[in-house]
C-alpha cells in the first residue's frame, strides 16, 4: 500500500516529522483541526510526546503505523499530534487532566477532547492488546467512540469537571498575602532547618539522590543542600549533596566515554539510565557541579563538567551557535544500543589493557544489564588503584586512553537520532551553565560560547528585542515564548553580566523583566501565568509553580526580580519577589523536594543578599578571582570606573588599586583591595 503522508510533513519538529508517514490522518495543533472537529462534531484525539521518548516510539510502531488502527482513528476522531517541547503550555493543561483522571502521568500522553478543546478521557501508553492492567488501544478507541454517540451528557459533564479542576489546580499551595509580611517568621533559620530536615527525610543515604527508583537528578534539591551547608556549616547537608553527585557520575547515568548525563535512572543505584540525553538536564547538572566544586575542589566534579560541556559542543552545538534539544534513547530501534558493550568487544579494541579497564568499569562476560554492559564505576579511582597496586597516575592514563579508543570505535556505530530543534528556555539554561563554568574554572572558551550563544538568541528568536519566540529551526522561529523562556533568558543575561562586566546585559534583562510583568502577570497575586495575555488557543492560562525537571518560571522570576531590584534600586520588584515566596511558603517548607529553587530563594531572603561592587583598572583580574569563590546569595557588579546609572557603581571614585565594596541596602563598608579580605568580611556578615 502507498505510504500515506499526513499534514505533519511541513512541520519542523523532529517528533512530528517522525509521524508524517503514519496512516493516521494527523493534524498539528491549530485552527484547521479544531474547526474540522466542530464542523463534523467529532472528538479530538490528541497525542503528545517528544522525539527522544522511548514509549512514544513503541506506541507508534504498535498502533499508529497499523493500517487497521489508523482507519479506526480516522473514522471516529480528528487526530492531533503535539510535540510537548514545542507546546509545553498544552502539555501542562492536558497532563493535569490525565493525572486527575488516572493518578499518574507520562508520555506518550493520549487524551480525548470535545471540539472546543476540553478534556474528558485519557491516559498514557496504551498497548495493542490488553496487558499489565492496561486496556488495549483498540478498546479505548471503541469505548470513547461509543460514549461520544450514546453518552454525550456524561462526556460534557466530565469535560466541565476536569476543566474546573485544571483551573483550581492553578492555585495549589498559594496563599494570598495580605498586610505586612512577617519576615522573621517566614524567612528564619528555623524554616531553613525545617526544609533541610524534610529533604533529608527522603534522602537515600547509601546510594545518593532522593526517593526510590526511578531516580531523577534533582539538582535543585542538591543546590539547596550546598547553600544550606554554606550558611550553617552542617556537614550532613554537604555529605548528602556530594554522595548524590558522586553516585550519578560513577553510575550508568553518566556517559563515561562521551560525557553528559542521561535523563534519569530506572534503578536505585543509578546503573541503568533511560538513555536519552536532554540539553536541560546537562545544563542544570553542570551548574550544580560548579557549585559543588567551589565548595570541595573535588577533581571528579571538574572532570564531569569538562567532559559534559565537551559533549554538548560536539553533539548538541549548531553551526549558528545554538544548542539542540536532545539525543534519542534508542538507536536501530533498541534502547541504549549505542552506549553498551560486550566484554569481547572491549578486549578486541583494548587488548592488553582490557582487563584493568573492564575491572574498573564493571564489565563482565555475562553483562550487568540485559546480557550487555553499561560502563559504571564501582570503586573510586584512588581505592581501585590501591587495591590493585597500580600507581594512580598510571591508572588514570590507562583509563583515559581506553576511553578515547572506545569513543572512537563508538563513533562508527549507528547514532541515536538528534532532536535538532532549538528551544529558547533550554538554550538560556545552558548559557547560564557556561557562564558558571567560566566563573569557576576560568576557561575563556566557556565565556566565548556563552556570548556567541546569546548573540544567536538575540538575532534569531526575536524581531523587536522584546517579544521572543519559543522554538527555532531552519531559520524559522515559532510560537510565542512562554514564561520560563523569558525567566531563564533574563537569568542568563544576569550571569553573563557577572562574568563580563558588561552593563548592557543588565539593561536588556531589565527591559525583558518589564515585558514579563506587562504580559504575564496575574492580577493581585504577584505570580505569573505560563502563557502571555494575547495567546488564544489554550482553554486555561496555567500557572506553574513546581520545580520539576526544569525550574518553575515563577521561581526564576522571583530570583530575577530580587537581583534586578537590587541592581536598579526598584523596591517594588524586590517586594514582589518576597511576596511570591511568602505566598508559597507552606508548600515549600513541607515539600522542598518539589520546590527546590523556591527553597533556595527563601534561604537567600533569610540570610540577606550581599551587594558586591568592584571598581578600578584591574577589574577583570579581581572579578576572575572573586568568581572562583562560592558566594551564593549576592549581586555582583564590576566596572573600570563608576557608573551613576547603577546605584551600586555610582559615586565610587577609582583609586590606583582596584577596590572591592561589600554593601547592604547600598550602604557600603570601607573598600578592600584583596578578594581574601572580602571573603573574610562576608563570613562576618
Amino acid at each position: 500500500m502507498a505510504k500515506h503522508t499526513n499534514r505533519l510533513a511541513e512541520e519542523t519538529s523532529p517528533y512530528l516529522l517522525q509521524h508524517a508517514h503514519n496512516p493516521v490522518d494527523w493534524y498539528p495543533w491549530g485552527n484547521e483541526a479544531l474547526d474540522r472537529a466542530k464542523k463534523e462534531d467529532k472528538p479530538l484525539l490528541v497525542s503528545i510526546g517528544y522525539a527522544a521518548c522511548h514509549w512514544c516510539h513503541v506506541m507508534e510502531k504498535e498502533s499508529f503505523e497499523n493500517e487497521e488502527t489508523a482507519s479506526m482513528m480516522n473514522a471516529h476522531f480528528i487526530n492531533v499530534k503535539i510535540d510537548r517541547e514545542e507546546r509545553p503550555d498544552l502539555d501542562h493543561i492536558y497532563m493535569d487532566a490525565v493525572q486527575a483522571m488516572t493518578g499518574s502521568g507520562g508520555w506518550p500522553l493520549n487524551i480525548f477532547l470535545t471540539p472546543d478543546g476540553r478534556p474528558f478521557y485519557g491516559g498514557t501508553y496504551f498497548p495493542p492488546k490488553a496487558i499489565y492492567n492496561r486496556p488495549s488501544w483498540h478498546d479505548v478507541l471503541t469505548g470513547v467512540a461509543n460514549a461520544w454517540t450514546e453518552k454525550r451528557d456524561d462526556i460534557d459533564a466530565q469535560a466541565t469537571n476536569l476543566t474546573g479542576h485544571i483551573v483550581q489546580s492553578n492555585s495549589f499551595g498559594q496563599q494570598a498575602v495580605e498586610g505586612d509580611i512577617n519576615m522573621d517568621a517566614l524567612f528564619s533559620k528555623e524554616i531553613a532547618d525545617t526544609m533541610f530536615n524534610n529533604i533529608m527525610g527522603t534522602a537515600d543515604k547509601e546510594e545518593g539522590g532522593f526517593g526510590s527508583a526511578p531516580k531523577f537528578p534533582q539538582t535543585f534539591t542538591i543546590g539547596y543542600l550546598l547553600r544550606y551547608y554554606h550558611k550553617t556549616g552542617n556537614e550532613q547537608a554537604l555529605a548528602q549533596a556530594c554522595l548524590s553527585l558522586d553516585k550519578m557520575i560513577r553510575g550508568g547515568l553518566y556517559d563515561h566515554l562521551g560525557g553528559g548525563f542521561a535523563r534519569y535512572s530506572t534503578d536505585r543505584e543509578w546503573l541503568v539510565p533511560h538513555f536519552e540525553k536532554m540539553l536541560y538536564d546537562n545544563a542544570l547538572l553542570v551548574s550544580v557541579l560548579c557549585d559543588a566544586w567551589q565548595l570541595t575542589q573535588q577533581p571528579l566534579y571538574k572532570q564531569a563538567v569538562e567532559e559534559t560541556l565537551a559533549f554538548v559542543e560536539r553533539e548538541l552545538h549548531s553551526p549558528e551557535k545554538g544548542f539542540y534539544s536532545a539525543l534519542d534513547a534508542d538507536s536501530e530501534g533498541v534502547e541504549g544500543k549505542f552506549y553498551v558493550w560486550s566484554k569481547p568487544e572491549i578486549e578486541a579494541i583494548l587488548q592488553q589493557d582490557a582487563a584493568v579497564f573492564c575491572a574498573f568499569y564493571d564489565v563482565t562476560e555475562g553483562g550487568n544489564w540485559e546480557h550487555t554492559n553499561i560502563l559504571n564505576i564501582r570503586k573510586p579511582l584512588k581505592q581501585f588503584a590501591a587495591d590493585n597496586n597500580i600507581p594512580e597516575a598510571r591508572l588514570q592514563e590507562l583509563l583515559q586512553q581506553g576511553r578515547e579508543k572506545l569513543l572512537q570505535h563508538r563513533a562508527g556505530r549507528i547514532r541515536p537520532q538528534l532532536d535538532d530543534k532549538i528551544l529558547l528556555g533550554w538554550n538560556a539554561l545552558m548559557n547560564t551553565a557556561y557562564s558558571k563554568a567560566y566563573s569557576v574554572f576560568g576557561n575563556p572558551q566557556y565565556a566565548e560560547v556563552a556570548e556567541e550563544n546569546m548573540k544567536f538568541i538575540m538575532n534569531r528568536f526575536t524581531r523587536d528585542g522584546l517579544e521572543f519566540f519559543h522554538t527555532y529551526k531552519k531559520e524559522i522561529a515559532r510560537y510565542p515564548a512562554f514564561l520560563d523562556d523569558y525567566a531563564y533568558l533574563i537569568q542568563a543575561l544576569i550571569h553573563l553580566q557577572e562574568i563580563t562586566g558588561k552593563a548592557a546585559y543588565l539593561y536588556k534583562a531589565k527591559a525583558l523583566t518589564q515585558q514579563v510583568i506587562d504580559q504575564f502577570s496575574e492580577e493581585g497575586t504577584g505570580y505569573f501565568f505560563y502563557t502571555h495575555q494575547g495567546q488564544q488557543d489554550v482553554i486555561v492560562r496555567k500557572k506553574e509553580v513546581y520545580d520539576g525537571a526544569i525550574p518553575s518560571g515563577n521561581a526564576i522570576m522571583a530570583f530575577n526580580l530580587q537581583y534586578l531590584g537590587v541592581v536598579f534600586d526598584m523596591s517594588g520588584w524586590k517586594e514582589r519577589a518576597i511576596e511570591m515566596c511568602a505566598g508559597l511558603h507552606q508548600a515549600v517548607h513541607r515539600y522542598p523536594g518539589s520546590f527546590g529553587v523556591w527553597a533556595s530563594m527563601i534561604l537567600s531572603i533569610a540570610g540577606g543578599i550581599a551587594e558586591i561592587a568592584i571598581i578600578g583598572k584591574d577589574v577583570e583580574l579581581v572579578r576572575r578571582e572573586l568568581l572562583q569563590h562560592f558566594i551564593p546569595f549576592r549581586v555582583l557588579q564590576s566596572a573600570p570606573q563608576a557608573n551613576n546609572d547603577l546605584p551600586l557603581l555610582a559615586g565610587k571614585t577609582p583609586t590606583p588599586d582596584t577596590q572591592i565594596y561589600l554593601c547592604k541596602n547600598y550602604q557600603c563598608s570601607a573598600p578592600v583591595v584583596k578578594v581574601s579580605d572580602l571573603i573574610r568580611l562576608l563570613k562576618n556578615v
